[in-house]
């Protein structure tokens, strides 16, 4: 089958690998229809994690049931279903506690697996014809009537929708609250989206690329441009001087200052500044322990002069980690098939998978009007 394959930094290619097949008898093989690109898969794409050459990118991803696994029970040859991109065994003790990011079973010796992830164990990813997904019956999401209809907003169940509603509820946001979210990728502008759903009463954004500020005000947020502004001086200017109620950090260890420099603390020392005191900040970027790609010496080992003495003084709290997307995926689907939540609308491009290593290309140059790649591998 064809599948996007990793082959060095900033080197894709669409080749042909052994096809997707049914190894265990809790496993299904899913026709991909839809699959995205998303902005943690630029971290490998770049260079800057250990993911293997020859391995297959995709976390994101979405399509129809064409086999399955005589252990499976619930799931059947032709459902349309979506996966979580963290891959979960249902049984052991993480699992049971609705920790999915963090199953103790599918990457033995770590907590936490997914596909075509580095670190995340040895799955494939969906960047391809056809993937298997392991306990299917516990990581496929059934899809309703209207799954071809809505396709390019469910696909957005297997990641970035669940992991932006995931920063507000690791902040707290509540009814009414104001919150700041530091960074208008895809994710940020669905915890933004997110935020707006619950009922914030006003949620500021900020990013400096024009593109990505004009759907955080398609959203409902306030852009804050950080290249105009400093977003610290904004965001208190705004809120007579106490900061927001919430904040959520949702870029990572890749992040920039204002002049676009990569400075791992930008985001997580002005989100303690603008976040008032006793409020919550949920971090959902990603932080790695060790950056060997990095040009500070404490960005290489994965730690960063952080503000902790305002932190504490300000009685802020801090909850970080990966999206548990089946704690969320359900009741997002259902926002989504009544009409209330419309997460592909910061879609800029839908492409075939032969153009993925264009898309990567584009999409990791920050280009304008380049904000969220959708492959379709069977068009």
């Amino acid at each position: 089958m064809k599948a996007v394959v990793y082959n060095g930094p900033r080197q894709v290619s669409v080749s042909n690998v052994p096809d997707a097949r049914i190894e265990k008898p809790t496993d299904a093989v899913v026709r991909m229809t839809t699959t995205n690109i998303c902005g943690s898969d630029l971290h490998m794409y770049e260079g800057r994690t250990n993911f293997e050459t020859g391995r297959v990118f995709g976390h994101e991803n979405l399509g129809q049931v064409i086999e399955v696994g005589a252990g499976v029970d619930r799931i059947k040859k032709g459902d349309w279903v979506c996966l979580p991109f963290n891959i979960g065994c249902g049984f052991c003790e993480n699992c049971e506690r609705g920790l999915t990011g963090y199953c103790l079973t599918c990457n033995p010796g770590t907590a936490g697996a997914a596909y075509g992830f580095a670190g995340m164990g040895p799955f494939q990813g969906g960047q391809a014809e056809a993937l298997r997904v392991p306990y299917a019956d516990f990581n496929c999401l059934s899809l309703p009537k209207d799954a071809q209809e809505k396709e390019d907003d469910y696909v957005m169940l297997s990641d970035i929708f669940p992991t932006g509603w995931h920063s507000t509820e690791l902040a707290g946001v509540l009814p009414g609250e104001t919150v700041a979210v530091y960074g208008a990728g895809p994710v940020g502008l669905m915890a933004a989206h997110s935020a707006i759903i619950k009922g914030a009463s006003r949620v500021f954004v900020v990013d400096m690329h024009d593109d990505r500020l004009k759907l955080a005000e398609l959203l409902g947020a306030i852009p804050v441009d950080m290249r105009r502004c400093d977003p610290v001086e904004e965001i208190l200017g705004q809120t007579d001087g106490l900061g927001t109620d919430r904040g959520c950090e949702c870029v990572g260890y890749q992040c920039c200052d204002r002049h676009g420099r990569e400075v791992n603390n930008f985001t997580m020392n002005s989100l303690v500044a603008t976040t008032k005191a006793t409020g919550g900040i949920g971090v959902i970027g990603v932080f790695l322990p060790q950056d060997p790609g990095a040009s500070d010496a404490l960005a290489k080992q994965g730690k960063m002069a952080f503000d902790f003495g305002a932190l504490w003084s300000k009685g802020q709290r801090i909850a970080t980690g990966e999206a548990n997307v089946k704690a969320y995926n359900r009741r997002l689907r259902d926002l989504i098939h009544v009409g209330k939540a419309k997460p592909s609308c910061i879609i800029s491009h839908r492409l075939g998978l032969d153009q993925a290593p264009d898309a990567y290309k584009h999409f990791d140059a920050r280009d304008e009007g380049w904000t969220k790649v959708v492959l379709k591998p069977a068009a």
